[in-house]
């Protein structure tokens, strides 16, 4: 068992954010429901779509849920085309292939998305690992995915780091044992900090993040 890194995808690698609460408006506004940013980002942001679906339009049948899913998606792709990596991110990801620390990425989104976010911000096969929530029998906030991704990896939980944004990211990190750092795209530092984040950073940049995240990876075992 050995230290790992895993990352969240939308919000953390990459700030899509902003373009799934876009496509999410669309999607609801001919339904009569007025999303605004601050439950976008409290409801929905980093849940699965089940859960998204049951706070939003519990009304909707199962097929009608999935069909609307599946549309938000398709949107979301067709607005996603040009991506830029979060701010220090690609020299973050040398630093830790230099430090030979394995690293992967956790997400709700579907596979589509990543495939096509991860390439848009040139870490297409920079991960050993992909784990896609929605492919497990739970997703995010559940423990599930990111265990699975310590699985997939080797890693130690205590040892290891995830990369997050969401609460729900934050808890399903969290329950899986892992030390968790939250990106300050959706929520200020304070409230990741009260959901359990050791460290809140605005991006890969912070001066405090490497040597956090140095001197964790590198610590004995408890």
């Amino acid at each position: 068992m050995t230290a790992v890194v895993l990352f969240d995808l939308d919000g953390t690698l990459v700030d899509a954010d902003h373009l799934h609460f876009e496509a999410w408006r669309r999607m609801v506004a001919p339904l009569g429901l007025a999303l605004d940013v601050e439950r976008y980002r409290n409801e929905i942001m980093g849940f699965s779509n089940d859960i998204i679906l049951a706070r939003m339009l519990p009304g909707l049948s199962a097929d009608e849920g999935r069909k609307l899913c599946e549309d938000k998606e398709i949107l979301f792709r067709s607005m996603a085309t040009e991506l830029e990596p979060a701010k220090g991110l690609l020299a973050f990801i040398a630093r830790l292939e230099a430090l030979r620390v394995p690293m992967g990425v956790v997400t709700n989104a579907p596979r589509a998305n990543a495939e096509q976010e991860l390439r848009g911000i040139g870490l297409e096969g920079r991960f050993a690992s992909v784990v896609i929530g929605d492919e497990l029998e739970h997703a995010k906030p559940h423990p599930l995915p990111y265990l699975t991704g310590l699985a997939h990896l080797g890693g130690n939980a205590a040892q290891s780091l995830a990369f997050e944004d969401s609460l729900s990211g934050l808890r399903s990190a969290l329950a899986a044992g892992l030390t968790a750092i939250g990106l300050t795209t959706g929520h200020p530092a304070e409230r990741l900090r009260a959901e359990g984040a050791a460290l809140a950073v605005a991006d890969f940049t912070d001066p405090a993040l490497l040597a956090f995240v140095e001197a964790h990876l590198t610590a004995e075992p408890a």
